[in-house]
Order: C-alpha cells, then structure tokens, then sequence
C-alpha cells in the first residue's frame, strides 16, 4: 500500500471510525483500523463487532494493499501533522509515514487477522432524507433503557410502513415517539443497538442527501454517498437486537382530563430551579390549577430546603397535582422544538404526554410518581 493524502482528509475520516472502537481485552485485533488503499480512494474500517463503520477518503492512490493499525494511536499522531500531504507506505505489516519534516515508522498487525464485516445485500432497501432522519434519531435515542436487563428497550425501535416511519425509544418510566414521512414498499420492524444510533447521528448528522437503509435478517446497513461522484461515503453495519419490542401504543392515552399549554424556555427554567431543592429521588411536583391559569412548581429536599414557583398557563379541564422525576421531564421538553408545549394529563397517577405545538410528528410520554 502506498498513497499521498491530505491532513486533513484522513484526520476528519479517522475521528469519525475512531468512535466505533471500544478497550477489547479479549481482542486486541479490535483496537485497530483498517487501511485499504482502493485506487484513489483510502478505505478506513473499524468495529466492535455488533456495529462496524467503512468510511472512503479521496487520496491519490499509488499502490493498493492493506494495513491494521492502532485507531486511537494513529489519530492522536496525524492530529499533529502539519497541515500538508502525507505520503502513507505499508511495509512488512508497518506504516510509513511521512509529512514535511516528520518521518515515522507505526507497527501494525496482519491484515487477515482484522474481522470481515458481514456483506448486507441491498435487494431490500430504502431511501430516506437523511437530516431529517438523524434528527429524529437524535429526538429520540437518549429515551432508550441503558440497561441490559430487558435487551428489546435497550435500543431503538424503528417501525417502517408504506408511508411512514416511526423512531420510538422507552426505559418503562418514559417513551418517545417520532414519525417520518417516507416512501416505502415493505412493512417491516428492526430494534437497533443504541451504540449503533449514536454513531449514525455522529457520523451523517451535518451530511445533505438520502441515506439508504439496506436490511437483512439479523443486520442493518445504513449508507451515504459521496457528493463529487456515485460512490459510497460512509457505511454504518449493525447487528439487530433480537426479541419482540413492547406494544408501547397501549400506554399513549387518548383522553385526558387536563390540558395545558405552555412555555418551554420558561418552563424549562422553572423546573431545573426546582431540581436543586428535589434532593436524593429527583421528585417534584406540579400544582395545576385550569380556573387559575397558574402551575405551581414545588420541590423540597431535608438536606437544601424547598422551593415554590408559579407560572402562567392556558389550561382547560381539572385541577390536577403530580410527581414527577424532573430529569424525566426536562427530557422530554429539550427535544421538543417549538417555543410552546403541549401537556396533556390523563388521570391523576396515569401517563402524560408532552408534544410541540403545530407538530404532530413528535410526542413524549412520562409516568408521574406515585405518591402515598
């Protein structure tokens, strides 16, 4: 392998698969990156085998061949290259690298010992806007169970039909819901890794263009083109997480017995004023009072003291007073973008939902804490 690329270039593609390696005690192999220089195109590869990345950089390709390489050390010795062409050698499974008055010698390992990424046919596939589905992705993907306990709320649900496509996460105590419009001819779930989310927000999310979603039985291929010429960006391959996920539709209440229109940066700051008084449980409650147009915010801690704050409201229907873990809300209201909320109480211990005003397309459910 030998090639000339730009600082630059390789830098920016090596931050980006960086993200995908995870310590491996049990397989060092898997610290490593990939480098397989394909005319004049330098194929950069990582993985931690349930989600691997290939992304493609232009370089001007001499020689074609193949080298592993520690990422993280790599990276961290390009970022402070000048800001010039590099001319990349492989030889005898080391990297050659040279640039302006640095010359080095990095030691690799046996390309063939690097795992093969499995191929994910793309005779099912789809097409979707690609900002506005790493968007939604972002909405959504912190809502997911960090724990393994129940493997199927660990990930992210993505529910494909013939004309829309719904990102939903929950950790029992909250959900959220986002849905897309989309062209689509095959009505088909997948449940996919939370990693593997992060890393297609953190890989595509600043990218115009459709990105294509190839499946198969137990991977997903997500693929973005390169703008210059018809060929691949970036691909994201992830296995799928197994099992059936929650018929989450039973718990989004269709009636409600109070509503209420408010401020989001005003309720915002009402509630995160209210958490350093909520102590060790997180709690606090809300005080709705629709005749008043007024919500008061309440949260008390032995260790800090209480505090006690009211806001204006447009509201209809009872009074109503709940508990809720404060994190679980502010949550929900950061992901909403309109500057008014929509919350919207069912019954005094059942869910609620928050949603943005004059946008269907996104909803958040939160249980309050059941009070003695």
């Amino acid at each position: 392998m030998k090639l000339e690329i730009l600082k630059n270039n390789l830098k920016t593609a090596l931050n980006i698969v960086e993200k995908v390696v995870g310590k491996n005690i049990s397989l060092p192999i898997l610290d490593n990156v990939l480098m397989s220089a394909e005319d004049n195109l330098l194929l950069l590869t990582a993985t931690d085998l349930e989600t691997a990345i290939k992304y493609w950089v232009p370089c001007k390709g001499i020689k074609k061949g193949k080298a592993v390489i520690p990422v993280r050390f790599l990276s961290s010795f390009i970022s402070l290259l000048p800001e010039e062409k590099i001319n990349i050698e492989e030889k005898k499974q080391n990297l050659l690298v040279e640039c302006k008055e640095y010359k080095t010698q990095i030691q690799g390992f046996n390309p063939e010992d690097f795992p093969l990424i499995p191929e994910v046919s793309d005779s099912d596939q789809l097409l979707i806007d690609n900002k506005k589905f790493c968007q939604g992705l972002s909405q959504i993907i912190d809502i997911a169970s960090p724990s393994q306990a129940r493997p199927e709320i660990s990930g992210v649900y993505l529910h494909f039909s013939s004309n829309s496509l719904k990102i939903v996460a929950t950790d029992s105590f909250r959900l959220a819901e986002k849905t897309l419009t989309i062209e689509n001819k095959k009505e088909c779930s997948i449940i996919l890794p939370q990693k593997s989310a992060r890393e297609i927000i953190n890989t595509f999310s600043d990218k115009e263009g459709d990105l294509k979603i190839c499946f198969s039985s137990n991977q997903t291929l997500f693929e973005l083109s390169m703008k210059e010429f018809k060929h691949p960006q970036a691909q994201i391959f992830s296995r799928l997480i197994e099992g059936e996920y929650p018929n989450y539709q039973d718990i989004i209440p269709l009636k409600f017995k109070t509503n209420i229109i408010i401020k989001k940066e005003e309720f915002l700051n009402h509630l995160k004023t209210a958490s350093l008084f909520s102590g060790k449980v997180s709690e606090i409650k809300l005080n709705i009072d629709p005749s008043e147009k007024v919500m008061e915010v309440f949260a008390k801690s032995p260790e800090v003291g209480e505090s006690t704050s009211s806001l204006e409201i447009k509201a209809s229907g009872s009074p109503v007073e709940m508990a809720f873990n404060h994190k679980f809300l502010i949550d929900g209201i950061n992901n909403i973008k309109s500057s008014e909320v929509s919350f919207s109480v069912s019954e005094e211990e059942g869910p609620c939902i928050l949603k943005p005003i004059g946008d269907e397309s996104y909803l958040y459910v939160v249980m309050p804490i059941k009070t003695a």
